[in-house]
């Protein structure tokens, strides 16, 4: 059994969470303003993947989010028209969490110098991840910021990349996905991811950093895998987010029963699945999750980074795990495979609270 230590990325996941924590307390503070009128927010979805929004009888969804410090592993690469799907799967993956169908994003691009081309590649990639997600991109703003924009010295163009993005609560739903209807006994089915996505990326950079110094990004890295992208270390990470929500949003349509979602960002599996299951108390014990990616595993090895801690600042493979009945559990997997994803059961959910992983490393607790 084993347990994660203190800030091995170099920043602090209690202290972002607690920091967060203050930040909607303030946020919440605004919402009698729009108190029985259009915009009116919910009340009832405290730390979850998005946020919602009610204009009459018509309940939105809202999330905002970025894409980190992966944006430096582009930088690196000089290959930009991949970002679209990690900015896409970030805010889209946070609103079908919630049970909300992304249908409009709006982004902002705040740049040091403007370069042409870079803008024309992130946009394209965008363009490329939308018509993935079916959703619109109906609007954004690029700001030439000069000095309060930074980056790697060597980049054709330093940003910051963030959206934010809308959608409808699907119509099988009387209310969002919250977790609160999670009982004992449900089956916990796990989405695969081919990538680190868009989180852990600084314990990703500084563990690299030490290993093959300044440029790492060009450090040969000789995969074990098929499905990993690229010779080198920056080609590796810099491959893109999957998209879920398109998959989800299919499996509402068939009317399969979904009783929460947790999307696997910073914090891993264990902080955001605990988001999901924080409503009722209830546990998950999982036996049954994807491999860690190969690269993962190096990383892991190669900088002594304990599987606890591995396990909190990526996704180890799992992109999404969602809640169902057990008598539904095959056929979520079934639809999710025929759509082209990796799915399988993950675990179960537990009547004792906490987080169990049984996985190669060892057994994890949370």
């Amino acid at each position: 059994m084993s347990t994660a230590s203190p800030k091995p990325a170099g920043y602090d996941i209690d202290l972002g969470n607690a920091c967060s924590r203050n930040a909607y307390a303030w946020a919440k503070k605004t919402f009698p303003n729009r108190a029985g009128e259009p915009g009116e927010p919910a009340q009832d979805l405290d730390g979850g993947f998005s946020n919602e929004i009610r204009f009459g009888q018509e309940r939105l969804g809202i999330s905002s989010d970025g894409i980190g410090t992966k944006i430096e592993v582009a930088e690196r690469v000089g290959r930009f028209d991949t970002l679209g799907y990690d900015l896409i799967a970030m805010v889209a993956d946070d609103l079908i969490a919630g049970g909300f169908v992304p249908s409009n994003l709006s982004n902002i691009i705040d740049v040091n110098t403007l370069d042409y081309d870079v803008i024309d590649e992130l946009m394209r990639g965008l363009h490329d991840a939308a018509n993935f997600s079916r959703i619109a991109v109906t609007g954004g703003e690029i700001a030439e910021l000069g000095n309060r924009i930074g980056g790697w010295p060597g980049a054709r163009m330093n940003f910051n990349w963030c959206s934010t993005a809308v959608g409808a609560l699907h119509p099988s739903l009387k209310s969002p996905l919250s977790g609160a209807t999670a009982q004992a006994g449900h089956a916990v089915v796990s989405l695969h991811s081919p990538s680190f996505r868009s989180n852990g990326f600084s314990l990703a950079r500084r563990t690299l950093q030490s290993l093959y110094g300044d440029n790492w990004h060009t450090a040969p890295y000789t995969g074990t895998d098929a499905s990993e992208l690229g010779n080198t270390w920056g080609e590796v990470l810099l491959a893109p987010s999957l998209i879920y929500a398109p998959a989800v949003a299919r499996l509402l349509d068939a009317g399969l029963t979904l009783h929460g979602i947790a999307h696997i960002t910073g914090g891993g599996i264990a902080d955001n699945f605990q988001r999901v299951l924080k409503n009722n108390g209830v546990g998950a014990e999982l036996d049954n999750l994807f491999e860690p990616l190969p690269a993962m595993q190096k990383l892991t090895k190669l900088a002594g980074i304990s599987p606890a801690d591995a396990y909190l600042y990526w996704n180890m493979g799992n992109g999404m795990l969602l809640i169902t009945d057990e008598a539904q559990a095959a056929a979520v997997v079934s639809q999710l495979q025929a759509d082209g994803y990796q799915a399988q059961v993950a675990g179960r959910i537990t009547a004792a609270p906490g987080i169990k992983l049984k996985v190669a490393a060892g057994e994890l607790t949370y």
